[in-house]
């Protein structure tokens, strides 16, 4: 479910920045280069997840 809905937020956050230059811009808005290019994102959001360690630090005793 985790890989579904960083996907869906992927797509919705990258489709929202592609509209926003592209309006910046003057150039048309085409939704197929936002689709293209979140799935890269969610990809690298994979690996940085898998590489960051998600236990806690041990405290040291001093």
């Amino acid at each position: 479910m985790k890989y579904i809905m960083t996907l869906v937020w992927s797509v919705i956050l990258v489709s929202m920045l592609n509209y926003v230059v592209s309006s910046v811009q003057a150039v048309p808005f085409i939704f197929k280069n936002g689709l293209i290019m979140s799935i890269p994102v969610a990809i690298m959001i994979f690996i940085i997840v898998a590489i960051i360690p998600n236990d806690p630090l041990p405290k040291e005793q001093h």
